[in-house]
């Protein structure tokens, strides 16, 4: 079946949209891991400083 122009259209457009929203939420978990991962990092160094104070004294 023949589907008209502004069908055709519509469609495109739709997985545009579609394919748009899904490269934001990917870059936008992409970000959350990086910030996750930079806390991590500080806590785990916070964490050794504890340790290595406790074993200096």
């Amino acid at each position: 079946m023949k589907r008209s122009r502004t069908e055709v259209g519509r469609w495109r457009m739709l997985r545009q949209v579609g394919r748009r929203k899904a490269r934001w939420l990917e870059a936008q978990s992409r970000r959350n891991m990086r910030i996750h991962a930079i806390r991590k990092c500080g806590v785990n160094r916070h964490r050794n400083v504890l340790l290595f104070a406790i074993y200096d004294i």
